[in-house]
Order: C-alpha cells, then sequence, then structure tokens
C-alpha cells in the first residue's frame, strides 16, 4: 500500500456466506506511507465488527472490503496492490534458547539470555562489534529489551533481520544510545536470525547485561508497547492506563468552538484532539515526585465553573494545576497555571519540570472516532527565543509565558524524557526528531522556596495558531485578570436562573450549572454534539433533548442556532438524518430522527413565542411528516394484517432500525422509535395549529390518531406474545429496557396512554433493580448514566422518594465527584478499564438537568397545566429561612415562587409573570401526609386527595396546614 492523503480511517473487512456478519481491522486516523509498504493481516488482528451471530469466531470468508474512511477530511489517493492469502503455520508461543555468535569472541555470551540482570557480556574494546542470534526457526516478535551498563552502552547500533542468515535486512537504527534499559519498538516482525551492529561506545568497551527477544504482543499497539515498557520503571512514570487503569478527565474550552483540551485526575493535560499531554514533576532531595507520590484532589471554581483544577499534596509541597480556555471562537487560548506551595516550614527548593509527552489524556480503550492512547509527537523543537516556545509536530506551540531555566527534547532511543527527569536533568537538545513519533521534551523551572511561598509559572497554547506572535497570547502577570474574566463569562451564561436553596440543594445546582457548562463547550459552531472526542458529532436525538434542557434554563441563542444549522441537512424525501459531522448528514437509517426534528422545533416555539421561527421551519415539518408517513405505509401492507402475531404486532410501526443502541447487531422495531414517532406527529399537530394551518392540523391529527392505535395494539401484542408484565423495548424481543421505555413519559408525554399495569411494573421493575444494585455486595458490571432521566421519570409518577434515591446513587458515580459529570458508562469498580464514551458526556449531562428542572417544575402537557414543586427534598422546604426559585422559563412564561415554613406547615408564594394554562397550575404537596387545611389567597380550599393545590390566578399564596 502507498498513499498521499490525509490520516483517515483505514478498514479491511471479512464477511461470512451470507455477508450477515463482519469481522474487520479498523485502523482510524491511519497514517499511509508514501512509498509502498507491505500491509499484513493476520487473523488474530480480525475482531468481529457487527452481525447477529452468537459465535463470533471466522470459521470461513464470503467477501472481502477494503474501505477508506473519511477521518481528517476524505481527499487524496490511495493504491492497493497486490492483495493475497497464505495460509501460516500455527505461531510459536516460546522462544527456544538462542545461539549466540560474537564477531570478537569475547565476554560471556550465555550472560546475554541467562535472566540475570547482574551479569554482563563485555567486549573486549571498544570497536566495531556484531552479535548474532540464532533463533533457531522462523519467530514472530514485537520488540527487543537491551539492558545496558550505565557507561559502556553504544552511542550507535543497528538491528537487523534475515530469514537465513545470509540475507539481511535493516530493522532497527540508533543513532543517540543511551545507558540503562532500552526497548527497542519492533511490531510485528519476523526472522530466524538478528544481527546487533555496535558501532560506537561511550565508554571504553560494550556491555550488556540482558538482550531479550520480546514476544508478539509486547508491541501488538503502542499502548501495549508502553504499557511493558512501564512495567520496568517506577509508578507513576507514565500515565494511569499504561498500568491498565481506568483514568477519569474533564474538558476545558470556549462556547461555540471546534477545540478541546483536557485534563486528568492527576494532572495531565492534552492540549487538543488526539494531540500530546504536558505533565508536571516534581524533583526534590526525595528524588522524582509524580502523580503516584502525592495525595490528589480535584476542584472547579466556584465549585461548578468549568476552570478546572487539581492538586497534587505531600507534607512539605502541594503543587495545583489549573486550566482554562480564554478569546473567541477560532482564536481560542488554552492557558495553564502551575503553583507550587511550600508547606513546611523549611526551606525547601528543587525543581518543577513540565514535560511535552506522546500521550493523549483520553485513554486507549476509548475507540470511537477519535482513538485515545499514545500521541504521535514526531518533532519538538524549541526556538530561538524561549518566548518563541515549544513547535510540535509543526503543528501546536506551546508557550512559557514565564522564563524557564532550560529546555530539552528526546527522541525514543534516548529514552523517555521522565527517565532523564528521574537524574534530575533535562536531555541535552533543544530539539528531537522520532521517526516513531515517540519524542518528548521538558521544560525546568527551579524553585527556592521559604516557608509558606510559592512560585507560579504559566503556559499557552494556541488552540489555532502556531504563529507566536499571531495568537492572541497574554503576558503571565495579566494570565489572572483572562481567568477572572472568563469565570465572570460562565458565571453569568450559566446561572441563569435564581436558586435560593440550602446547601445540600446547591450541591445539586451546581450540577446542573456545570453539566450547562460543557453543554455549550463540546458543541462545534452551531452543532450541540454529547462529546469532544468519541462523540464529537451532531445527533438530532441529543441535540434536541440537549437543545430543551437549554431552553428550560433561559439558554436560547445557541438553540436556535443548532435548529437553523440542523433542519436544512433534511434529505429531499424528508427524511431527517440522524447525525451531521465534519463529513456532513449520514444516511443511516435511525427512525426516531423525524420524530426529534419536529419536537425541538416545537420546543424552541414553546419557550420563546418565535412564531416566525415555527412558520420558516413548518416545510421541515410537512416533509417529516410525509416521510414518516411513508415509513408507516411500509409497514401497513397485507403481509403485516395477519394472525401471527409476530408479523401483526409490526403493523402501523415505523419499519426495524439501529436508532437503540442495544440494536445495532440487528435492526429492530423499536418502540424508542415509535414513541418519538409519536411526539412528532403530536407536536405537528400543535405547529400547524399555531400557524393557522387548519388542513395541515386535520392531516396530521389522523396520522397522529392512527399511529397512537398502531402503538398500542403492537405493545399489547407484544406483551401477549412474549408473555411479559411489563413494556418491551421492542417487538422482536421483549427486552426489558426502562431507561428507553422512559422516553414515553417525557420527551413524549404518552403517560396517560400507556397501558396498565404494564407500565406501572416496568418502573417497579426497574427500581427494584437499582435497589439492589446499591447493595455493595450484589455483583453488577456497568450501566449508562441514561439513566438519570428515570429521575424525572419517578417525578412525573409522583415517587418523589424514589426519585431522590437514584439523585444519592449518581451523584455516587460522578468520577471525580467534584467535577461534576458523567462518563456514558459507569463501571462498579472505579479503576475498572474499559470505554466510557467522552467525559462529561453532555447528552446524559441534558437529562439530568431536564430531570431536575421536573423537581422544580415541568408541563403536564396532556392536561395542559403547571406542575410546582414535585420534586423537592423535606430540607428543603423545611429550612428556616425557607427556598424560592425565580427566573425558571416555562411554555408560560417566567416562574418564580417560594417556600417557606410556619409552624403548622408551609406558606408557597407564587410570583406572577406566567400566563396562566388551561389546566391552571398545581403545586405538589410538600410532605407525604395529608393537610388539615389549606387556603389559597386566604379563602380555605377543598384538601381533596391531598396531593395537589390547584390555582388559576396569580399571584397566589397558599397556606398549608398539618
Amino acid at each position: 500500500m502507498k498513499g498521499n492523503a490525509p490520516d483517515n480511517n483505514f478498514e479491511f473487512k471479512i464477511t461470512d456466506d451470507e455477508a450477515e456478519n463482519v469481522w474487520w481491522v479498523n485502523r482510524q486516523n491511519f497514517h499511509f506511507p508514501e512509498e509502498w509498504q507491505q500491509i499484513t493481516v493476520r487473523k488474530r488482528h480480525l475482531d468481529f465488527a457487527w452481525g447477529p451471530t452468537e459465535d463470533r469466531t471466522l470459521h470461513k470468508s464470503g467477501r472481502l472490503e477494503f474501505i477508506i474512511a473519511s477521518s481528517n477530511g476524505g481527499k487524496g489517493s490511495v493504491y492497493i496492490d497486490r492483495v493475497s492469502f497464505e495460509a501460516l503455520p500455527p505461531a510459536r508461543t516460546k522462544l527456544p534458547l538462542p545461539q549466540f555468535t560474537i564477531s570478537s569472541n569475547s565476554g560471556r555470551a550465555a550472560a546475554l539470555s541467562d535472566d540475570n540482570e547482574q551479569t554482563t557480556w563485555k567486549s573486549d574494546g571498544k570497536t566495531r562489534e556484531t552479535i548474532e542470534m540464532d533463533l533457531g526457526d522462523f519467530y514472530e516478535f514485537g520488540g527487543v529489551k537491551l539492558y545496558w551498563h550505565d557507561k559502556n552502552y553504544p552511542k550507535r547500533f543497528n538491528v537487523a533481520v534475515s530469514q537465513d542468515g545470509k540475507s539481511w535486512a535493516n530493522a532497527y537504527k540508533v543513532e543517540k544510545g543511551r545507558g540503562g534499559r532500552q526497548f527497542l519498538y519492533m511490531p510485528e516482525s519476523e526472522a530466524r536470525y538478528l544481527r546487533l551492529t555496535l558501532l560506537e561506545s561511550a565508554g571504553e568497551a560494550f556491555e550488556i547485561r540482558e538482550l531479550k527477544i520480546l514476544d508478539l504482543d509486547f508491541s501488538e499497539t503502542r499502548e501495549s508497547y508502553f504499557s511493558n515498557v512501564a512495567k520496568s520503571f517506577p509508578r507513576g512514570y507514565f500515565p494511569r492506563y499504561a498500568y491498565g487503569e481506568q483514568p477519569y478527565w474533564t474538558i476545558v474550552g470556549v462556547n461555540n468552538d471546534s477545540r478541546e483540551a483536557m485534563i486528568n485526575e492527576e494532572g495531565m493535560v492534552e492540549v487538543d484532539k488526539t494531540m500530546f499531554s504536558i505533565e508536571p514533576f516534581v524533583y526534590d532531595e526525595n528524588g522524582l515526585r509524580t502523580w503516584a507520590d502525592v495525595n490528589l484532589s480535584q476542584a472547579l471554581a466556584e465549585d461548578y465553573l468549568p476552570i478546572p483544577s487539581v492538586n497534587w499534596e505531600t507534607a512539605d509541597l502541594r503543587l495545583t494545576t489549573q486550566i482554562f480556555a480564554d478569546g473567541a471562537a477560532g482564536e481560542s487560548v488554552l492557558y495553564a497555571e502551575y503553583t507550587l506551595t511550600n508547606l513546611s516550614p523549611a526551606n525547601r527548593k528543587g525543581n518543577l519540570y513540565l514535560a511535552i509527552r506522546p500521550f493523549q489524556v483520553n485513554s486507549p480503550w476509548q475507540f470511537l472516532n477519535w482513538p485515545g492512547g499514545v500521541a504521535r509527537v514526531e518533532s519538538i523543537s524549541m526556538g530561538s527565543k524561549w518566548q518563541d516556545g515549544v513547535l510540535v509536530n509543526g503543528q501546536k506551540r506551546v508557550l512559557p509565558l514565564d522564563k524557564p531555566d532550560g529546555f530539552g527534547a528526546v527522541n525514543a532511543d534516548e529514552g523517555p524524557v521522565v527517565w532523564h527527569l528521574a537524574q534530575n536533568k533535562l536531555p541535552e537538545n533543544r530539539e528531537a526528531k522520532d521517526r516513531l513519533g515517540f519524542a518528548g521534551g521538558a521544560f525546568r523551572y527551579a524553585y527556592n522556596l521559604k516557608a509558606g511561598k510559592s512560585l507560579t509559572v504559566r503556559l499557552a497554547v494556541p488552540f489555532h495558531s502556531t504563529d507566536p506572535a499571531g495568537a492572541p497570547v497574554v503576558d503571565s502577570e495579566k494570565v489572572p485578570a483572562r481567568r477572572a474574566a472568563v469565570a465572570d463569562f460562565w458565571r453569568q451564561k450559566i446561572n441563569t436562573v435564581d436558586f435560593q436553596l440550602p446547601a445540600s440543594g446547591m450541591e445539586l445546582v451546581n450540577l446542573v450549572r456545570s453539566n450547562l457548562a460543557y453543554i455549550l463547550i463540546n458543541r462545534d459552531g452551531a452543532g450541540i454534539q454529547p462529546g469532544s472526542r468519541s462523540y464529537e458529532r451532531s445527533w438530532i436525538r441529543d441535540g434536541s433533548l440537549t437543545s430543551s434542557a437549554l431552553l428550560k434554563l433561559g439558554v436560547r441563542e445557541e438553540v436556535h442556532d443548532f435548529l437553523d444549522w440542523y433542519a436544512p441537512y433534511q434529505f429531499e424525501s424528508g427524511k431527517v438524518p440522524c447525525v451531521v459531522d465534519r463529513r456532513g448528514p449520514t444516511p443511516t437509517p435511525e427512525h426516531d430522527s423525524h420524530g426529534q426534528l419536529i419536537f425541538g422545533l416545537y420546543q424552541y416555539f414553546l419557550f420563546t413565542g418565535d412564531t416566525a421561527f415555527l412558520a420558516k421551519n413548518f416545510s421541515h415539518v410537512v416533509r417529516a411528516v410525509a416521510y414518516m408517513d411513508t415509513l408507516v405505509a411500509q409497514r401497513s401492507t397485507t403481509e403485516y394484517q395477519v394472525e401471527d402475531p409476530d408479523m401483526a404486532a409490526k403493523y402501523g410501526l415505523f419499519p426495524e432500525s439501529i436508532s437503540h443502541e442495544g440494536y445495532s447487531a440487528k435492526p429492530m422495531h423499536s418502540f424508542w422509535d415509535t414513541f418519538f414517532g409519536m411526539k412528532g406527529y403530536k407536536d405537528a399537530v400543535e405547529i400547524a395549529r399555531v400557524l393557522g394551518d387548519s388542513l395541515s392540523a386535520q392531516k396530521f391529527r389522523h396520522s397522529r390518531d392512527t399511529f397512537r392505535k398502531n402503538l398500542y395494539r403492537a405493545i399489547d401484542l407484544s406483551i401477549a406474545k412474549e408473555n411479559i408484565d411489563y413494556i418491551p423495548g421492542c417487538v422482536e424481543l421483549g427486552d426489558f429496557d426502562a431507561t428507553s421505555t422512559a422516553i414515553a413519559i417525557y420527551p413524549c408525554n404518552e403517560l396517560p396512554y400507556l397501558p396498565q399495569p404494564y407500565a406501572g411494573n416496568t418502573f417497579d421493575r426497574y427500581f427494584d433493580y437499582f435497589s439492589k444494585r446499591r447493595d455493595p455486595a450484589f455483583e453488577w458490571r456497568d450501566y449508562t448514566p441514561y439513566e438519570v432521566r428515570l429521575i424525572g421519570t419517578f417525578v412525573y409518577l409522583g415517587q418523589r422518594d424514589r426519585a431522590h434515591a437514584l439523585i444519592d446513587f449518581f451523584k455516587g458515580d460522578l468520577r471525580p465527584r467534584s467535577w461534576n459529570h458523567w462518563a456514558e458508562v459507569v463501571r462498579k469498580g472505579y479503576r475498572t478499564p474499559g470505554f466510557i464514551g467522552d467525559m462529561p458526556h453532555t447528552w446524559v449531562g441534558s437529562d439530568f438537568i431536564s430531570a431536575v428542572r421536573a423537581m422544580f417544575v415541568y408541563e403536564d402537557e396532556p392536561n395542559r397545566s403547571l406542575k410546582l414543586g414535585a420534586g423537592l427534598y423535606r430540607d428543603w422546604v423545611d429550612n428556616p429561612d425557607g427556598m424560592s426559585v425565580g427566573g425558571l422559563p416555562t411554555y408560560y412564561g417566567v416562574l418564580g415562587y417560594s417556600v417557606t415554613p410556619t409552624p403548622v406547615g408551609y406558606r408557597i408564594e407564587i410570583a406572577p409573570g406566567v400566563d396562566l394554562p388551561a389546566g391552571g397550575i398545581q403545586f405538589s404537596n410538600p410532605r407525604s401526609e395529608m393537610p388539615s387545611r389549606v387556603t389559597l389567597n386566604g379563602k380555605e380550599q377543598a384538601v381533596g386527595d391531598g396531593r395537589w393545590f390547584r390555582t388559576d390566578t396569580l399571584p397566589a399564596t397558599f397556606e398549608i396546614d398539618y
């Protein structure tokens, strides 16, 4: 293969005879070689990609595919030639004892492979020496480990391989050798013979403690290479994921920009997606201190603003790493501030090192979209002036805003930069180039601190420019003012509702506000996205629900821009694409998307009253409804008008799709799709009514009513044929998925129509499992925090205590808790490694926002009423100073109310500011007990069942006595 193209995804696929099941090698962001290079794919490289089979072993191939999938821009040319298949003998798993031939016959050859690092082979002199190894047979290996003497090591040496001992091929070349342990990265190597040619000694001879051929899995991936190398260094010299442990992180960026940086719990900062990181180290009289040697803690500015920090603390020192992003979209800059404080009563001195390393914060098991793990650092160069900073890969510049006391860079053969720092020294060179992409570098800042004193140094990394003069970077002394301005921006942007609650309530409000900020940081331009890496794409599914959450907190402009941007991607057929990204809209059929676009458009109108916006987008509504009608028609034929319940249950629904992720292996007739279709039809009727289009309203109403009839008939038939007592996730499986079914209650507002007792059983069953999961002894593996939407479900169901139980549990899975967000996947073990999606995952965040907002107010759409206080905590309403909320947007205007305890109950005051809906305003009983007396504006009211108290006038004051 060779190519002239940007890094894009290279996919090699094999299917079975039926072409239903697919195995693949998916090399994401693949670097295409400019010259012909042999690409070998072995059976062990193939992973099961998708398909309905339960036996995921490839037994027989049917088709072969090569796919170049756009990642960084699908342009250029790629050439593939001489494709062949070859049967291979079983792989040898154990290397026999090698036979050595040494050119000078000097030293003890047996010491090279005796697994004893205390014995050495040493040459007689420092002139050229060759060591040949005969492995006895053809052998596949992944690298070579060399343990050199600290002084008698080669400055230069070569490694060659051969199949026959006569014809040799160069395999590795070292120009800047070093002492100590050295690991040669040689993935997928194969040979019988290996020759080491030592060219120039740094000492009086060549001396080797150990020479070992390493197995294939040593360098199966770039990440496995570093994980294996890490075993020979102290813990903390490499990122946490190199030790097989799950790391966690958060992001910083500016609203509307396409670039975000990440910081992990240990203080390592990834400067941009798939790029290198900057990591602090401290050297003092105790040696090199890393993240593994300190007490770690994390924080957000003011407990909720998206300005994260990490503290390293020992008995003697504290190092605080704080980062933030500043500037306009397209011109933004990342700032990193490092403050080292002497906590001891004595004077302390040493060195603070800030290392540039070829590691992402994003972990290697993050495989979607932008894979995590090792980053390519092929070149590092320090400018002639320190103010010019360090240019990495020719595409990103690190600017020290405070003059460093030195800088050094290394390539892979000189050892990881941390190896040099552990000796309290910088590498000798100011620049490095590395063909493997493993280069590193470090700034040094000397410190000499009296008791209680601090040293602060700052770096800036422009997101969009490499020109040190052209980037809008401020001087070091101005950084605190810029940080304060950024804090003020976010404070004003996300403090949209006035909550006055006791401390326990403000903790929940801070969660809401932080997730609101993360939503705005994750968005790229107008595109609302649930993540900055794995999910850096705009789904209408996530986008419409996130838009609703934003509108509920008074954020309008970003929702307007998102819908205005997304709607025109609708296909001519009326089909709404499920996702749009930098490559454009995807045609994948996911049938929830059509209803979600209509829902999003109507939500914007309900919170803004912008009829002009609704009229402008009405054509998208008409076309989406027409397309949904065509989908329904596909399942309304005589083929489905039969007695067979498996076929009859599909009548009048949307066709099968994979919009529900659980059905990605095989599409299903999903009730997730159907409920969103139901919502789309309902909102289309309302939109046509608002716009005065009675003919369209009548047509949409007919589609809505027919679809509802088919939907509940399908649910009834599915329940019967599967003999279950809950609402299933799809027609085919009778599967239980309360997180999916919850959308029937919100946002689809179908609670009055859901069949009972099946709907109640669904959420009772969920809560029973949830309760078991709270028991530490109960065995469970993982869950998705999309479950936070069930907080709102239980509020709508009037089950306040259950909603509170969920909140308490989910707060325990904020990782770390102080950064106020969730990943897409949570595992029982805090450090259990595995794919977790993005952190923060802001579709989860938006579900949480909507659920918490429902605790204060929600719109009861079927009854056209406004319901208040359904999820309030008892300690909030019993707070001696009371509680209040003001400036809370609703469909009917801006809401404000307060609850104040009295000696016999509560005084509830609802301020004017909303238009009274037809069903009135209802306030939930703050207690579970029956009131003895209720008055409204001084007039006694009927207590009724004691659950809700209604007013049809504002302002309103309820006095509730018990």
